[in-house]
């Protein structure tokens, strides 16, 4: 079976991928790079999160909850405005929660980096958020079977898969954009403007 990776890089294919493109107005190679950025920072701001147990049960919470995968099945549903879970679907309520007043910058960050405009940005995180959530549900839906690790190992494990897949020079650029205090790590800066509880206020239902 596929890791966390593996299953959000198979959603974002085909078909999937190319009404991405037409939900943003780019086209799919465009698409697939910015998205490819972006997947370090939100599984990095998720990671951050979930590193409190306060943190770690409120995402648990929404994943066995609200996030179950499903939507992996139904990306055509999702992405054409039809799917019938809203909580599963809330791409800005997602990012709103683990990005906190921080997502201006990651739009800013992403957009110099992948090429793309500030508004196709803002327009493909909110549809991107629920993808990778829906994976993370799968994936930990699959741990039992493949005797994997808890939920912050499945994190560490993606969020470092995730920036080594990154396109050549992308993450470096986006470091150098997001990461204030220098430290090299985006993941403290992302979480500063959230609040240590956010992942609570997030995914509280």
């Amino acid at each position: 079976m596929p890791d966390l990776t593996g299953l959000i890089g198979q959603a974002l294919q085909g078909d999937a991928l190319q009404q991405l493109s037409r939900q943003i107005g780019a086209n799919e190679q465009q698409t697939q790079t910015a998205a490819m950025a972006a997947l370090p920072v939100l599984l990095g701001a998720m990671k951050r999160n979930a590193s409190t147990p306060e943190g770690a049960s409120a995402l648990t919470n929404a994943l066995q909850n609200d996030h179950d995968g499903s939507i992996l099945d139904n990306l055509g549903g999702f992405l054409g405005g039809s799917l019938q879970n809203e909580r599963a679907a809330n791409g800005s309520g997602i990012l709103g929660h683990i990005l906190g007043g921080q997502q201006a910058t990651v739009q800013q960050g992403l957009s110099q980096a992948s090429g793309l405009d500030l508004s196709q940005i803002a327009k493909l995180l909110p549809l991107l958020a629920p993808i990778v959530m829906g994976a993370l549900g799968r994936s930990q839906r699959q741990q039992p079977q493949q005797g994997g690790g808890g939920l912050m190992d499945v994190l560490t494990g993606a969020t470092s898969s995730a920036r080594q897949q990154a396109p050549s020079g992308m993450m470096g650029m986006l470091t150098g954009f997001l990461d204030k205090d220098g430290d090299g790590d985006i993941k403290d800066d992302l979480l500063k403007s959230a609040g240590s509880s956010v992942m609570g206020k997030i995914f509280g239902r």
